[in-house]
């Protein structure tokens, strides 16, 4: 099962019962997916680096469904693999690359950072910090070139919005009016140091008003604010308005990485977080509160996402290591 992928047209003021059930199932398959990657990698399954969304699942979700499956291409980081479910991608692809094997998006030699998938139009999570703003960026002139109409939706993090590349790209997308999206994902931690103590201005949607980028700070635990928000961007932006930025206000309740204990903040923090902000839970209380599902039903979705994640982690384990040929293989690729 991949993730649904609803869209709805910008300009729609309502967002349907069926939609609501999708964001849910959507956001929940990308939680039991990752608490299952962390499972594998305490077993050694999982090997490097591995950067968990647990927390973060809204932005992305709510953020797909307001750009459509043909034409528009999606770019992000190394904490990725929540972006590929919200995509379409296959979760039993997605769980082998992270084990390194050879059913894997990257045949098993990319791992959990570095997954692409052409048919998607999921254009790869990337480890340099902030590498994936120009790629973006270039996707977005890509798009403005051969005037398909598509726009760029590149991610990134708070802790990527001090680099220098991020401002190069800011400055090309406003002189050529590229449409893409920059959707800053402010989880107020970056690898390890808070923002109040990194950045000078911790209004990050106000970082492209050098460029006349306009922005817009939106409640990244709210998947109906994130779409919200994300239609009137992608709106602009395809009507040839140019770049626009969302400050996506987040938490990640895990370390930066699977490495880190996240001493930095403290446990009743993260606690708070989980019982007043998840965005699972509080779409799980309207659906109930509106009275448009039953508790019977998202006990039934939870199991059926469980299993789904549970086959994923089998075929995985399952599948082969990559043959020592591959090596060699897709080093050059000839015209």
């Amino acid at each position: 099962m991949a993730a649904s992928r609803r869209r709805t047209k910008p300009g729609d003021s309502v967002v349907k019962t069926e939609d609501l059930i999708a964001f849910y199932k959507d956001m929940l398959l990308i939680r039991r997916f990752e608490e299952k990657a962390g499972q594998l990698y305490g077993m050694g399954l999982i090997n490097g680096f591995c950067h968990l969304y647990i927390g973060q699942e809204a932005v992305v979700v709510g953020m797909q469904s307001t750009i459509g499956i043909d034409r528009d291409s999606v770019i992000t980081s190394y904490r990725d693999h929540g972006h590929m479910l919200a995509c379409g991608m296959d979760p039993k692809g997605v769980m082998a690359e992270l084990t390194g094997r050879a059913g894997g998006y990257s045949k098993g030699k990319g791992g959990s950072m570095h997954m692409f998938s052409r048919e998607k139009r999921f254009f790869g999570g990337h480890g340099i910090v902030a590498a994936q703003v120009p790629l973006g960026t270039g996707l977005a002139f890509a798009h403005k070139y051969n005037g398909d109409g598509g726009v760029c939706l590149c991610y990134l993090g708070d802790g990527a919005v001090n680099q220098g590349q991020v401002y190069e790209s800011f400055n090309m997308a406003s002189l050529w009016k590229l449409p893409v999206i920059y959707v800053i994902e402010n989880n107020k931690y970056a690898m390890g140091t808070s923002v109040e103590r990194s950045v000078a201005n911790v209004d990050l949607y106000r970082r492209g008003g050098a460029y006349n980028i306009p922005g817009q700070q939106v409640d990244g635990m709210d998947v109906l604010a994130v779409k919200a928000a994300g239609l009137e961007a992608v709106a602009h932006a395809r009507a040839g308005e140019g770049p626009y930025i969302l400050e996506m206000k987040t938490y990640r309740y895990r370390g930066h990485s699977m490495s880190d204990p996240a001493k930095y903040r403290t446990k009743e923090e993260v606690a708070k977080m989980r019982e007043q902000h998840d965005p699972i839970d509080q779409l799980r209380k309207k659906l109930l509160d509106d009275k448009l599902v039953t508790e019977e039903l998202l006990k039934e979705m939870d199991r059926d996402v469980k299993a789904v994640v549970s086959q994923a982690a089998d075929f995985a384990q399952a599948s082969p290591e990559p043959d020592p040929s591959e090596l060699f293989a897709d080093i050059l690729i000839e015209a």
